[in-house]
């Protein structure tokens, strides 16, 4: 019995032993984790684009790819949705919708146009970068107008290519992208899947 008793209280002692291990050395919780940006490194010959507001009187369809969302900025007024609404893309045109923190992107086919909308108001750029599957050099579309706006990168791809999209934060001041990130699906540019 009485050795019972000890096996009892060692495997007790072990099991608190590795309990206040695990406890001081687990890692920070993400809710916990500092908020510090984290730099994305990216191909050394990326081209940087400046996106552009959509044409005046441009008509979008009803439905958007992602519908801004008031709360997201917290500051966002009627003029500012009205604004949003009016640059965002059509959704029936625009594929591969990806969205990260602070940043969403798509690509609408006919026309090879890439989308960047800013989401948050933090003093950083919306990204989209834009990567071939024929070996073109990759180039990033940044939207520097501003949270709640979208911004459009007009290109030309080979039709018979696809692209994959890749949606993250820029920092205009110092040149760099940070994450998070998204990537979306190889998407065909002519749109036939």
């Amino acid at each position: 019995m009485r050795g019972n008793r000890r096996s009892k209280l060692s495997v007790l002692a072990g099991a608190s032993a590795l309990a206040l291990s695990a406890a001081t050395a687990t890692p920070a919780l993400a809710r916990d984790a500092a908020r510090a940006a984290v730099e994305v490194s990216m191909p050394a010959d990326i081209g940087i684009v400046e996106g552009v507001a959509t044409a005046p009187g441009a008509e979008p369809g009803t439905d958007t790819p992602f519908p801004a969302d008031e709360d997201e900025t917290g500051t966002a007024g009627k003029a500012e949705a009205v604004v949003s609404a009016q640059a965002a893309p059509p959704s029936s045109t625009c594929l591969g919708g990806t969205a990260a923190y602070g940043a969403k992107g798509c690509f609408q086919h006919n026309g090879d146009i890439v989308w960047a909308g800013d989401t948050q108001k933090d003093g950083m750029s919306a990204a989209v970068g834009v990567y071939t599957d024929y070996g073109r050099a990759a180039e990033v579309c940044v939207n520097k107008l501003g949270a709640a706006t979208w911004a459009t990168c007009n290109k030309d791809y080979r039709e018979s290519g696809d692209i994959r999209l890749r949606v993250l934060r820029y920092d205009g001041d110092t040149g760099k992208f940070y994450q998070p990130e998204a990537w979306s699906g190889w998407l065909p540019v002519d749109g036939k899947f």
